[in-house]
């Protein structure tokens, strides 16, 4: 199995959409909203994968990126975790356009990531919540903070926890399903 390191790809990758969006309009043309289905515009579900809201939210994702996709990665080779960020980002998508007005954010395909993760190493240790835990119990802390945040316990929020709930299941799902091909 040769890796590819399509996740340091990814990450050049968003990295230089994040510069485009400094362009007026770029935004714009790929964010995941309305005009998405009712216009046919279909391809919003790929491409909003690929923007972000703000620095701290590139930040953050391209630093779990950065370490869930080298993992996968090496795991499960280039092309099957290519596969798992591609679908649970565009499903993620899928869902959460039914309950946002506008998306955007590449978190529904890292969380695909985490899913897969758990299904194959759920006691890799991780460091969340100022501590080390394995990943299976930092998974289902995470799941546990979005469905609160979507029940708005935490007040109005710009997280897409619809996107990261999709994603952590779906990966979940196709790592399962995969395996067993």
């Amino acid at each position: 199995m040769k890796i590819k390191f399509y996740s340091l790809w990814l990450l050049l990758l968003i990295l230089v959409i994040f510069v485009l969006q400094l362009i007026p309009g770029f935004t714009e043309a790929f964010v995941l909203n309305n005009k998405t289905v009712t216009n046919y515009q279909y391809y919003r579900f790929l491409t909003a994968i690929f923007l972000h809201g703000d620095i701290t939210h590139l930040f953050f994702n391209l630093f779990a990126l950065f370490f869930f996709g080298i993992v996968l990665e090496k795991l499960v080779g280039s092309r099957k975790f290519f596969l798992i960020f591609l679908l649970s980002g565009i499903i993620a998508n899928i869902i959460s356009v039914n309950f946002y007005e506008s998306s955007l954010g590449v978190s529904g395909a890292i969380y695909g990531l985490i899913g897969a993760l758990v299904v194959i190493r759920p006691f890799m240790l991780v460091w969340t919540f100022g501590m080390l835990m394995p990943l299976f119990i930092a998974s289902i802390l995470w799941a546990t903070a979005d469905v609160l945040r979507t029940l708005g316990a935490f007040g109005p929020t710009n997280i897409g926890s619809i996107a990261h709930l999709s994603g952590i299941l779906i990966g979940f799902l196709l790592e399962l399903l995969l395996r067993k091909k």
